[in-house]
């Protein structure tokens, strides 16, 4: 009896230490009152806790998930290549680093006062008005000409008018960049381990190869957009998204056989009606807000939740669309960069 008291007890021990140490013990359990952590990256994640307690709009507050999203998936990619022993040069972690700075420099997010007016309205941006202007005299002049020319449909000086809106960008992407890499040089002389010094040198050859590239892409678009408001469009035009048109144009400039070219141009066509469909949503996205706001003003309760949930139902669909699309853009930047890159060679 004696024997048998004490091997109940002893498997009563083991069933306390096996409890003890078991996974379900020992692995907190998510409070139901903790947030959500919307990024795996710390600092990512932080960037977009601070986005959304600033005034940006609904649609700049999606544009920003999605190259959020991009940056965290190639950081965490490149983390798999250090394990396995790769971008001993810095190279690869020295690119993230500068695309992470325009990042936050595009989205006014790097300290420094941005000159732009704080928000502007999806909608608005795509109507014709009186006075448009592309913060660019050269631009400006441009497209005032077009609108007086009488070579346009309404349809057409709206499309020619993206194409402006877009070059506008690239040119406020390409100044960022360039106050990125002047910035990133001015470190690397105020650098005094040599060992250091020499490894982050190594880097600044690439970002002055970008800083070209996209000089040459500025001055090819400009020559492009000088070319429809003096002609008009052709009616031979393959596309008509401008971030579509640039690539084809890289694309016809590389050195990809015609059979690449054909496939890549059925690609492009593909792309073209995914970055439609993004704007569209966009356009529904800012509509929803615009809606919601007012419902809000009203204080029925009831609508507002309903307006509440549709609204960030659009939200999340517009983001998850925005990552793919961009997603999309940078595979066939790749692919047209190596024949570009081969062609030079």
């Amino acid at each position: 009896m004696k024997i048998q008291c004490l091997l109940l007890l002893a498997c009563l021990r083991v069933c306390v230490l096996a409890g003890k140490y078991s996974r379900e013990v020992n692995e907190p359990k998510p409070s139901s009152d903790e947030k959500a952590v919307e990024f795996r990256i710390a600092r990512v994640n932080q960037v977009w806790e601070k986005a959304r307690r600033m005034q940006l709009s609904p649609v700049r507050l999606a544009e920003l998930h999605s190259d959020l999203k991009i940056q965290e998936k190639d950081e965490l990619q490149w983390k798999k290549m250090k394990v396995e022993g790769l971008d001993n040069n810095g190279e690869k972690e020295a690119q993230l680093r500068r695309n992470f700075n325009v990042i936050l420099a595009k989205y006014g997010m790097d300290g420094k006062r941005d000159t732009r007016p704080l928000e502007n309205n999806y909608l608005k941006d795509h109507e014709i008005k009186d006075g448009d202007s592309f913060d660019d005299p050269k631009l400006d002049k441009l497209w005032n000409k077009a609108q007086t020319s009488g070579k346009f449909s309404s349809e057409e000086l709206l499309s020619l008018k993206r194409e402006f809106q877009h070059h506008k960008d690239k040119i406020h992407e390409y100044n960022i960049l360039m106050d990125t890499v002047s910035r990133t040089e001015e470190i690397h002389k105020n650098v005094i381990s040599p060992l250091e010094g020499d490894t982050k040198e190594h880097t600044l050859p690439q970002k002055h190869t970008e800083l070209k590239q996209k000089m040459r892409d500025l001055n090819q678009g400009f020559e492009r957009l000088r070319k429809i408001s003096h002609e008009g469009f052709g009616e031979d035009s393959d596309f008509r998204e401008p971030r579509v048109i640039e690539l084809w144009d890289a694309a016809k400039r590389s050195n990809l056989s015609e059979d690449e070219l054909d496939s890549l141009k059925e690609e492009l066509r593909h792309f073209e009606t995914k970055v439609e469909k993004h704007s569209h949503y966009k356009e529904q996205l800012e509509l929803s807000h615009q809606k919601l706001q007012h419902v809000e003003s009203l204080g029925d309760e009831d609508h507002i939740r309903r307006n509440q949930e549709k609204y960030n139902s659009l939200a999340e669909k517009t983001r998850e669309m925005g990552y793919k699309m961009k997603k999309h853009l940078q595979d066939l930047n790749n692919k047209i960069s190596r024949g570009l890159v081969h062609n030079e060679l």
